[in-house]
């Protein structure tokens, strides 16, 4: 059966707004380095049975292309959720949430700046609402914090995450046709996995607080490593290669939407009037940007 791309969009953004706040719902359970080994280590026996045969077929090309593939890796695996799960420490899941939002910013940019692709009058507005707005977010709105302006550390954390994710997304565009998705995802976990292993070893052996085994703890690793995972990534991917890096970047406004709900639903996060306009600002910056 044959999903529009656009229905895979959106359940990939619904999927990750749950990661946000399932991310932070953990934060006293379970340390985020052992929290993204787990996810992955999950999704890869999960996965393993459906891609393997594709990833025997395949191997010549991921000989071919292996920088790539590390790149691909290191970002989207082993960085990107990483980084979030840190993040969400030090900030909220809707900060966060707001903060990735910047995804389609950071992939105009990266488009200039490697492919040479020409950036457009709305493109450089946009961008600037969506700085202004995010700037909006980081101080609360307040002139007295602009002054006295100083990065939220969990902030800058997912800001870095984004920039990590925005490098997987280019890449993932632009070798579609070289590097085929099935296969490389597979592989691609199980080197992101193979890069957590030693920062969760001694995440472990330095922490003084020990993971708490719980019902909700479990639930949580089943959640992002089956559908925040393999489910999310896998319609991601594919919606995005159908319809293009820069069309598909837009649907990522749905993460915060998705994400402030889940947060004031299941977590009593409290959404500020700081949060809600620059939120507006980020996105409305975003889809300028699109506009031709």
């Amino acid at each position: 059966m044959k999903f529009p791309p656009h229905l895979l969009l959106v359940l990939a953004t619904i999927l990750w707004g749950g990661n946000f706040v399932i991310g932070r719902a953990v934060t006293g359970e379970i340390p985020p380095f052992t929290l993204s080994l787990l996810r992955w280590c999950l999704a890869f026996i999960v996965f393993f049975p459906i891609a393997f045969k594709y990833v025997k077929r395949d191997w010549p090309k991921f000989k071919e292309h292996w920088p790539i593939v590390i790149v691909l890796a290191l970002t989207g695996v082993a960085s990107f959720n990483t980084l979030v799960y840190i993040g969400v420490y030090y900030t909220t899941s809707i900060n966060a949430s707001l903060m990735n939002s910047l995804t389609p910013i950071f992939l105009y940019i990266l488009s200039f700046a490697f492919l040479k692709i020409k950036v457009t009058r709305n493109q450089v507005i946009g961008t600037a609402i969506s700085l202004l707005g995010v700037l909006f977010i980081l101080t609360k709105g307040s002139i007295e914090n602009l002054i006295n302006f100083h990065f939220n550390f969990g902030d800058l954390i997912v800001i870095v995450a984004v920039i990590s994710w925005s490098f997987y997304s280019l890449l993932v565009k632009q070798y579609s046709d070289r590097l085929p998705g099935f296969s490389t995802f597979l592989v691609c976990i199980a080197l992101g996995a193979i890069m957590l292993v030693p920062f969760s070893m001694y995440e472990l052996m330095t922490s003084t607080t020990p993971i708490h085994w719980s019902g909700a703890t479990i639930g949580a690793i089943l959640y992002v490593g089956i559908l925040a995972s393999i489910v999310a990534f896998l319609s991601w991917n594919k919606g995005m290669v159908e319809i293009g890096t820069n069309r598909a970047g837009i649907y990522l406004n749905l993460v915060p939407v998705f994400a402030t709900l889940f947060a004031t639903i299941f977590l009593g996060e409290q959404l500020y009037f700081a949060q809600l306009i620059g939120g507006i600002a980020v996105i409305g910056g975003v889809i300028l940007t699109n506009r031709a």
